[in-house]
């Protein structure tokens, strides 16, 4: 690589380094320690050597670290949630600023190497991760910065949703941000972003105002419905497929801090009652109620359950008559809904999510909760010891479907619910069997579904893609010629360019 040529363009890394996050010296020695070259892998699947000199030359552009395998901050930084994803990168880079960024991705483009983004890691398909590629790892560029009078959070791309919630609701402000607070804020809104106030005031990313972006070239971009439209117009529902968001604005609404809800959860004998009361109530319920249902046979040792989460922040007077007929199906096992905190709420389910431990799913969009589904749900789930297998809805509707499906590049506006079934077992364990049962059940509720939730992305083909986004499809082609025309960000639910 010329040194000159990588310096001039990653120049902008050194004259950022005093607004950047700080970097311990130790961190810094360490990469200064590059004895051999490193193995990468390319987009298209070539293998590359990036040379000891070159990553070297990286180091000393950038202000975060650039961790290599055989350290600890690697081997950390390297895993997602989902424990079943083991993949090793070339190179780890963890941007401090926009700088970083941009210096990261022109090596990568440098190099036509494989590129994954992290914020989160909550990619149940490791797209989040990568084998000898670069592995871009927001967990340093984390921020939010809220205005209550112009009611906009400014918030950096590595951010997780709970400082969100947090800081807004010290205003008694909300913006809709997922269900659990330690998603990532970049892969939830760019691929569209559910939550317990979406069928209230619309999805994340209906909610953001602008962003600022450095696409493939490594250029910083600010994007809004004036400047650079089509890239704002992309970026809200194709997750990745342009460059990484560096940064968010979002709308703000004023809301009461303290909503009616939390889980009930029944034997697994209402099982069956709880999937028809939500057949009725997820499509006629008032827009400030929110709810989500989990169905688990028995497994590992644990009984199986019908439970409803329920998340109402309208009226105070109405919310006991909402809750009533899900109180009716008959008595709870446990009965958690009550007057609670909103950021309580938000943060209810970071000590559940099944991700943690070896993770496959399947997912789907539905427009009804019919009867032939809901016995084609109970038919198919079996009890396993080896697994924890369950049917997850998460409640559309509302304000998502009020917009118009080319508003923005997510067309899939009508859908009642996101279904997932999805199995979890003991990490090190043998996937194959998990992976087949779930792929077998799933071919008995796919035909009931229409499309699918990009963030839930598998390994789609190109056509499934393009036929998910419709008639926005070839609008998104466009863009990514413009945007990103050697594919670059390609670990998505990807939009394949022409140019």
């Amino acid at each position: 690589m010329d040194r000159r040529k990588f310096l001039a363009s990653s120049g902008a890394a050194l004259t950022s380094a005093v607004c950047s996050t700080h970097v311990s010296a130790a961190s810094l020695q360490g990469l200064l320690q590059v004895s051999s070259d490193v193995l990468g892998r390319t987009g298209d699947g070539r293998e590359v050597a990036l040379t000891a000199g070159a990553i070297k030359e990286l180091s000393e552009v950038l202000r975060g670290p650039l961790l290599l395998s055989g350290s600890e901050a690697y081997e950390s930084a390297r895993h997602v949630l989902n424990a079943s994803i083991d993949k090793h990168p070339a190179l780890i880079v963890q941007p401090t600023g926009v700088a970083d960024i941009g210096t990261a991705i022109q090596f990568a483009k440098d190099y036509d190497l494989l590129v994954a983004v992290k914020c989160g890691g909550h990619s149940f398909s490791g797209k989040s991760t990568c084998d000898k590629g670069m592995l871009i790892d927001l967990s340093l560029h984390r921020d939010v910065r809220v205005d209550p009078k112009n009611r906009i959070a400014h918030v950096t791309g590595g951010s997780h949703l709970g400082p969100i919630d947090h800081e807004c609701a010290a205003h008694g402000l909300v913006t809709t941000a997922g269900t659990v607070s330690h998603t990532g804020v970049g892969g939830l809104t760019t691929g569209g972003g559910y939550g317990r106030v979406a069928r209230r005031y619309g999805l994340a990313l209906d909610n953001v105002l602008a962003v600022d972006v450095v696409s493939a070239d490594g250029k910083l971009r600010h994007a809004d419905n004036n400047e650079n439209a089509d890239l704002y117009w992309g970026v809200r529902g194709a997750g990745g497929n342009f460059g990484i968001v560096t940064s968010f604005q979002f709308q703000l609404h004023e809301m009461n801090r303290q909503v009616y809800g939390g889980d009930i959860v029944f034997p697994f004998k209402h099982a069956r009652d709880v999937l028809n009361l939500y057949a009725e109530m997820a499509e006629t319920v008032s827009d400030e109620m929110y709810i989500d249902i989990v169905i688990r046979k028995a497994a590992e040792g644990k009984p199986g359950f019908a439970f409803m989460h329920a998340c109402y922040s309208g009226d105070p007077k109405k919310a006991e008559d909402l809750v009533k007929p899900i109180r009716g199906i008959g008595r709870p096992l446990v009965d958690q809904i009550k007057w609670r905190d909103y950021v309580e709420i938000q943060r209810s389910w970071d000590d559940t999510d099944p991700r943690a431990k070896a993770t496959y799913l399947k997912a789907g969009l539905i427009p009804q909760l019919s009867g032939e589904l809901i016995n084609a749900i109970l038919d198919g789930l079996e009890e396993d010891v080896r697994r924890d297998t369950s049917v997850y809805f998460q409640h559309a509707g509302g304000a998502i479907a009020e917009i118009a499906e080319d508003a923005t590049a997510l067309s899939n506006r009508s859908p009642i619910a996101n279904m997932l079934a999805t199995t979890s077992w003991k990490a090190g364990g043998d996937m194959a069997p998990h992976r087949a049962y779930i792929k077998e059940y799933w071919a008995k509720l796919e035909p009931f579904t229409e499309g699918f939730y990009i963030n839930e992305v598998d390994d789609q083909s190109s056509r499934t893609v393009s036929q998910n986004f419709g008639a926005n499809y070839q609008r998104l082609v466009k863009i990514k010629n413009r945007y990103d025309p050697t594919n670059l960000f390609r670990l998505n639910a990807n939009v394949v360019p022409t140019a």
